[in-house]
């Protein structure tokens, strides 16, 4: 174990160090590549592995590869959205359903912004005190309503610009540890295996049940959108590369990930908490826990702080300042609290898996209409309907971990 652990801490360490060299950390490329990568592999990477092991068992490396396929399908329609032109959408150059469209859409991800906010902080609320006596469900929610109290009245008094300052840090941080985890789970999967002690669990969820549950479980690999709302540093061309590179990246990190756990856990190992990876990890080294803790307190704190900016920059821009952005803070605040105090952090991934659903949906409901204005063919006209409707079906039957 002592090995583990110095194998592990060693390859965080490196990764570390390479991120925060001047010619990687300040390449564009790069830095348009972070902001999407780190939204997509933050919180899913804390909560996949025990919900896809105890749910489909062995299945789970297939199902998380569905879950990466179909987000990387609405990202490629936000990339056609993206090449069209937003200025040219806002100028009617596609029609005024094209503007109806995207308006109605930014209203759909200031609000799945919202419930994404209460999903992170939820997290972080259980991470913080996984390791400590005091990590019952009653203070973890304690602490997260202390949390969003806390980022509502920075917001309120001096804004985001002072906290926006850890993004890089915290990413590198998460991304620097995510590769010490996969180093140590390498060692640990090639032990079990030279061992000829893998397991072929059976899945607990079969069927429509199986399917609703991977619907639910959207949320885990969204992030991607963030390149499309960054035009103002990066130009068109830029964005879509980062997006399709990011996309890539998480895609290869997370079937690593969830194919080198799937197979070296009993079901009596894994525990279906918001926390059961820390316990997962333990068997695996005893530095994993609290590297798992500092990445998760890093990656959801930095994360709701972007969301919780970027959604009272919605509200303020689409209600044409009638609701300022210090009222956009407080009703998510508002919402956010009520959440955590309702709803159990499951019910939370499915809720904001339903909401960015959504905002996928009219995405590619906006891409339809492009395409159709475009004459670009009834083959791409049909696939983005299709891929509307499947955003809707999503919506609609999702379902959380029971």
């Amino acid at each position: 174990m002592v090995i583990f652990d110095l194998i592990i801490a060693f390859a965080t360490v490196c990764v570390a160090i390479v991120l925060s060299m001047r010619s990687v950390a300040y390449f564009p490329l790069w830095r348009a590549v972070v902001t999407p990568l780190a939204s997509i592999i933050g919180s899913g990477f804390l909560l996949l592995g025990p919900i896809l092991n105890i749910g489909y068992g062995g299945y789970a490396p297939l199902i998380m590869l569905v879950l990466c396929f179909v987000a990387y399908l609405f990202g490629g329609a936000i990339r056609y959205n993206i090449a069209s032109g937003e200025k040219a959408i806002q100028d009617g150059d596609f029609g005024p359903l094209a503007i109806r469209i995207e308006t109605l859409s930014s209203w759909a991800l200031a609000f799945a912004y919202i419930i994404s906010v209460s999903y992170y902080l939820n997290l972080l609320g259980a991470f913080a005190l996984s390791l400590t006596p005091f990590k019952s469900g009653f203070d973890a929610k304690l602490l997260t309503t202390a949390v969003f109290i806390t980022i509502v009245l920075v917001g309120w008094s001096r804004g985001f610009k002072s906290l926006e300052k850890m993004e890089y840090v915290s990413v590198s941080l998460k991304l620097a540890i995510i590769a010490g985890l996969l180093v140590g789970l390498m060692a640990h999967f090639g032990h079990r295996a030279l061992d000829d002690a893998l397991i072929f669990n059976p899945e607990k969820v079969t069927g429509w049940s199986a399917v609703t549950l991977t619907f639910g479980l959207l949320i885990t690999v969204q992030g991607f959108e963030t390149s499309r709302y960054l035009g103002s540093e990066y130009d068109a061309r830029t964005r879509i590369r980062s997006m399709r590179l990011a996309q890539w990246l998480s895609t290869a990190i997370y079937l690593v990930y969830i194919l080198l756990i799937s197979y070296v856990f009993r079901p009596d190992q894994m525990s279906p908490s918001e926390t059961g990876i820390i316990d997962m990890m333990k068997i695996v080294a005893p530095i994993l826990p609290f590297l798992l803790v500092a990445a998760a307190l890093a990656s959801q704190f930095s994360a709701a702080v972007a969301d919780t900016s970027g959604s009272g920059g919605l509200f303020a821009e689409l209600s044409r300042k009638r609701i300022s952005e210090r009222q956009a803070y407080l009703l998510l605040a508002v919402i956010g609290i009520a959440l955590t105090w309702s709803a159990d952090i499951y019910a939370i991934v499915s809720y904001a898996s339903r909401g960015f659903a959504i905002y996928y949906g009219l995405q590619a409901g906006l891409s339809t209409v492009i395409a159709a204005k475009q004459q670009a063919g009834w083959h791409r006209v049909g696939f983005y309907g299709l891929l509307a409707a499947l955003a809707a079906v999503i919506a609609v039957f999702g379902q959380s971990v029971e």
